[in-house]
């Protein structure tokens, strides 16, 4: 029916009931009662709503605002505690958004991406949605602690060189797009970002920070280059899909198979 609930931390208003209370169950947002949400992303202390609509220009945030990643005012706010509209999408079809830390993006039905929030490198914060310069059509988003990566159209960009450990172009600032070293001939149908770690799907690959191992890859290492990860030899040459999830310092990996 497309109702939102939302339950754990509203110290900032990310939980989008009015308040700043937190909640141990979910709990229905009643802004978005009678409308459809078609997406919800959660960055570290705020959240975006996309309804399904036409229009194309519903997208809703709430929660921290003080980086910019709201997108909902001209100024720099500290929080507010209910949904209210994003700047910048009239005339625009969104049709996918994504969240992480104090960073939100979104993608158009043309393939156009924007960002906002907190400035990537040493650029400034945006305090709207700004449009990337970049003349590349994408396809997925997913942000990192701090960076921006993307797969689609005919970049595989995630910047993944194992003679740089500090990741230093940026969309933002103009920079083309590196393809990962380490993956050719391998078919990507989607990406995944943790805190410091990434991954894509198809044949699992997954580099970053392993302290926790979590890349599953049976150590603690910190990768710099795509590595493959195995599911066992139960999952093994079977037919199917698998969705991968990166936390912060933990990953999900969801095997689906076709009877």
């Amino acid at each position: 029916e497309g109702c939102v609930f939302t339950c754990g931390d509203g110290s900032f208003g990310q939980l989008g009931h009015g308040d700043y209370r937190s909640h141990c169950s979910p709990v229905k947002v009643s802004f978005f009662v009678n409308k459809h949400v078609e997406q919800i992303a959660c960055g570290m202390r705020h959240s975006l709503v996309l309804l399904k609509d036409g229009s194309g220009n519903l997208l809703y945030g709430f929660g921290s605002g003080k980086r910019g990643q709201l997108g909902i005012s001209i100024d720099r706010i500290k929080s507010v505690n209910a949904p209210e509209i994003i700047r910048g999408f009239d005339d625009v079809q969104i049709i996918t958004i994504t969240a992480n830390a104090d960073h939100s993006a979104a993608l158009s039905a043309d393939g156009e991406l924007y960002t906002w929030g907190r400035g990537f490198g040493a650029t400034s914060d945006f305090l709207s949605p700004q449009q990337s310069p970049s003349s590349s059509k994408f396809s997925k988003v997913a942000l990192d602690n701090g960076e921006v990566f993307m797969l689609g159209g005919s970049h595989h960009g995630m910047l993944s060189n194992p003679e740089i450990t500090t990741l230093s172009k940026h969309l933002s600032d103009g920079a083309v797009l590196e393809r990962v070293l380490g993956l050719d001939g391998i078919k990507v149908v989607d990406i995944a970002a943790g805190a410091e770690h990434s991954a894509i799907e198809g044949a699992i690959k997954i580099w970053g920070w392993g302290e926790h191992g979590q890349l599953g890859l049976g150590s603690t290492r910190d990768e710099t280059s795509p590595q493959t990860v195995s599911l066992g030899d139960e999952v093994e040459g079977k037919d199917g899909t698998v969705r991968v999830y990166c936390g912060s310092g933990y990953t999900y990996a969801i095997r689906t198979f076709c009877s």
